[in-house]
């Protein structure tokens, strides 16, 4: 699930995602809903995304205590499979049907497909409930799921004791080569962290859960990222990044 850019690109891309073309993928805003316009989108080629985690979600992640991890806007699978190469047991959900059946037949080339659900899910009709060890929301960009809906429903999915991990383009640090004109679908770290309410010691407090006692936000900051462009050149992008505790 970024820069994602595609089969040259770095890594797997989240999935309600980027909200314009990039490197001549279309997505089809014309769309009458998110289904096709995201199936639209990965009809366009047999591979959109390398199949490599996102970097941020291995900085991350790497040396947590596996359990029960929840993938939004899978893609073609690169971040959910590799969650369960480090041993989580992974519930993987994306809106595109077609997006979903080529991350599943990534996954059956792995020795570890059967540690992998996937399920097809419109977030914006989706009602999360508190059972995940890990959330993972890897650039959930997209031009009909706001990004707070998308950054309050990844939270309301936490268990409790569990990690939240929320990863976006930030809207000041795009590739020179973007096409991206909605500035809005993006956000910075300060954006999220009064979106998710995060009071200035950096708690999470009395947010979008409903939560009594604090988060303990562990990260909340923007990082620079060499990508390579579609046409191969070099540049850099700046991601926002919040990993926060939730109470147990």
């Amino acid at each position: 699930m970024t820069e994602k850019t595609h089969d040259g690109g770095t890594h797997q891309h989240g999935h309600q995602h980027e909200g314009a073309q990039q490197g001549g993928l279309n997505l089809h805003k014309d769309a009458d809903n998110a289904v096709d316009m995201w199936d639209g989108m990965y009809r366009e080629r047999t591979k959109i995304w390398s199949g490599n985690p996102n970097p941020q979600l291995v900085a991350e992640v790497t040396g947590l205590k596996p359990g029960k991890a929840l993938d939004l806007g899978s893609g073609e699978g690169g971040d959910a499979i590799w969650l369960a190469q480090q041993g989580w047991t992974v519930t993987a959900l994306d809106v595109s049907a077609v997006a979903l059946e080529r991350a599943a037949a990534h996954a059956a080339e792995t020795d570890h497909a059967d540690k992998i659900t996937w399920q097809q899910q419109d977030l914006a009709e989706w009602t999360p409930e508190p059972v995940f060890d890990l959330v993972s929301a890897q650039f959930l960009h997209s031009p009909l799921l706001p990004w707070q809906d998308s950054a309050a429903k990844a939270a309301a999915a936490v268990a409790p004791g569990g990690t939240l991990l929320i990863v976006g383009h930030h809207p000041h640090g795009l590739p020179s080569w973007s096409h991206h004109h909605e500035s809005h679908m993006f956000f910075t770290p300060e954006q999220l962290a009064s979106e998710l309410q995060l009071a200035g010691e950096l708690e999470l407090a009395d947010g979008l859960n409903g939560d009594r006692e604090p988060w303990s936000v562990e990260v909340l900051t923007d990082r620079e990222r060499t990508v390579a462009g579609p046409n191969g050149e070099s540049g850099t992008t700046l991601d926002t990044v919040l990993k926060a505790r939730k109470p147990a």
